[in-house]
């Protein structure tokens, strides 16, 4: 079991930045990826950004150049640092944490944090 604690969500104005962090507990031995996904009122989850445990990333089109994910394996924790913010960046934004061994087959999730882009 891997559990992931998200912190760092809250309300900003647009051309604005937050930082979110998930630390992860458990078994992070099983981790080979971690990541962010967001959920907007009634849209799909999606992908926002991952980073492997080489240290690669993949970023989602919509915030290259705005968004970036690291990670301190020190501390068990992933970030991601989001600038330039707009309104349709607000969402849920969920911790996500996969194993090699592909179980759970969505990986592990935290609870969620909320970011909010005013206008």
């Amino acid at each position: 079991q891997v559990q992931l604690v998200e912190s760092g969500g809250g309300l900003v104005q647009a051309g604005g930045s937050l930082r979110l962090s998930c630390a992860a507990s458990g078994s992070i031995f099983s981790i080979n990826a971690l990541g962010w996904y967001r959920q907007a009122p009634g849209k799909q989850r999606e992908l926002v950004a991952n980073i492997l445990n080489g240290g690669s990333t993949n970023v989602e089109d919509s915030v290259k150049g705005r968004f970036t994910i690291s990670r301190d394996n020190a501390k068990n924790t992933v970030y991601l640092q989001m600038n330039s913010l707009k309104p349709e960046d607000t969402a849920v934004y969920y911790c996500n944490a996969k194993t090699a061994t592909g179980w759970p087959r969505y990986g592990y999730w935290g609870q969620g944090t909320q970011v909010t882009v005013s206008s």
